[in-house]
Formats: C-alpha cells, structure tokens, sequence
C-alpha cells in the first residue's frame, strides 16, 4: 500500500504520520519517506539520532546526484538507475526503513533541474516498484507528487483541523491531488475538542470520505519533548481506527 500524507503547516501531519508508520511496522515492513522541508520525521518515529544526524537528505547529496544522472554538465539523464540508493542511503530500524528525501527545491538564482529529476525518479522507483508499504510525508502540498508517481499512490490522508483556514487548504490539497491523478483521497481531523467539530467539519468538506478523527491531547504536545507516541492512550485509539479503515480499503481494491 502506497500512502501520501499532506496538509497545511501546524496541523500535526507529521504525528500522524509517525503514528501511522509504527502501526503499519506492527504487522508489514515500512518504507517511510521524509519529504517534509523540517525534515523530522526521523526524530518523532524515535529513531536513534547518531543515525539521522550521519545521514543527510537526498536532495543536498551533490556528489550522488551527479554521479547517478551522468556527471554535472549541462545534460544529464533524465531516467537515472536509483533502485541502490532506496537501500544504501536510508535507515533500518525494525520493520522501519527511513528516507530522508528533503524538500523539492523552488525556482530562484539556481537552477534545481537535476535535483528534482532525480527526486521524482527516485520517489516514481519506490511508488512503483516497492513491495512494502510506503508512506509519504509531505510538506503543505503536493509538490513531490507528479503525474507519474501520482498514479502510484493508493491513498492521499489530508489532515486537517477544524477550522475554515485549515479546512480551506485541505480542499485546495485534494483539487490539486485530483487533477494529477490520486484517484482515493480521505480526510483525518486531528485536534477534535468536542463533537461540533466533527460536524463542522463534516458539512465543510462538502461530501469528502473522513476517515477518522484525533482528539485533542496535551500529552501529544509533550511529544516535542521526547514523549512517544506509544505512551498516549487516546491518540492510538484514533490511529488504530485509522489503520482498520486502509486495511478495509486495500482489501476491496
């Protein structure tokens, strides 16, 4: 199962994300890809730090890049063999391989060309070709999918907070995710104080598949301050409920 995860800034996606790694790694290996630009999801799955700190993100690997794409001129290939790298540049732990992926980079005073051609091979090779099931975490949008990988990705989970702001950019995720060809998109609500917001949020989606909800939890904030998710009751229970739905929908697809 492939699994990209998306939503505005602050929303907690990266929790989320972490959570739902660790319970797919109770029963299935796991390749989780770190696209985020804060690029910290090594550090919330509670990966052993020497072993992120020693690994930098694929992105700032010049010499690879250019070793893989056929030197550092003007031309390079732009379907570059990278099946190796999924392997040598990442991090085992337990049924958990991470990739520190890092953030596609933006137009400005240099040209990102190579980089982001070989981001989307790399990314298109594990979409495609992997047997394990892969989660992206994304920045706030989409910009590591493109019509290629798009077309690899079983489900897109939006996360999102019940609020008109958040909900706004959720919507703006899916159009976008729709238009380059995600073909399954659910919604998780994350932060849910009380029963409104459910229903809030419910009719603000206009008819889009929630596919669970997060309460809000103080001990899920003390996370920033090395608290496992492991250790939060409530939090698992909505986690849990999520997984149980992607199991339902991989089964009848």
């Amino acid at each position: 199962m492939k699994i990209a995860i998306s939503g505005k800034g602050g929303v907690g996606k990266t929790t989320l994300s972490a959570a739902i790694v660790k319970r797919f790694a109770q029963d299935f290996n796991v390749f989780a890809v770190d696209a985020d630009p804060d690029i910290s999801l090594g550090n919330v799955l509670g990966l052993p730090e020497d072993k992120i700190l020693a690994l930098p993100p694929i992105v700032e690997m010049k010499e690879l890049i250019d070793e893989k794409l056929g030197g550092d001129g003007a031309y390079y290939s732009l379907n570059p063999k990278v099946d190796d790298v999924l392997e040598k540049y990442s991090i085992k732990h337990g049924n958990i391989r991470l990739l520190k992926m890092g953030a596609v980079k933006k137009g400005g005073s240099a040209c990102y060309c190579r980089e982001n051609t070989f981001l989307n091979a790399l990314l298109k090779s594990l979409i495609v070709t992997s047997e394990d099931v892969v989660l992206l975490d994304m920045g706030a949008g989409i910009e590591h999918l493109t019509r290629g990988t798009a077309k690899g990705v079983d489900v897109m989970l939006i996360v999102t907070e019940p609020s008109k702001v958040s909900v706004a950019t959720a919507k703006v995720i899916a159009k976008l995710a729709r238009e380059i060809g995600v073909k399954s998109i659910f919604f998780v609500a994350n932060k849910i104080r009380k029963e409104e917001e459910i229903q809030f949020l419910k009719s603000n989606l206009e008819g889009e598949k929630l596919i669970g909800s997060i309460p809000f939890s103080e001990e899920v904030l003390d996370m920033a301050m090395g608290k496992s998710v492991d250790d939060v009751p409530v939090f698992n229970a909505g986690i849990e409920n999520i997984y149980q739905e992607l199991l339902k929908y991989q089964a009848i697809n």
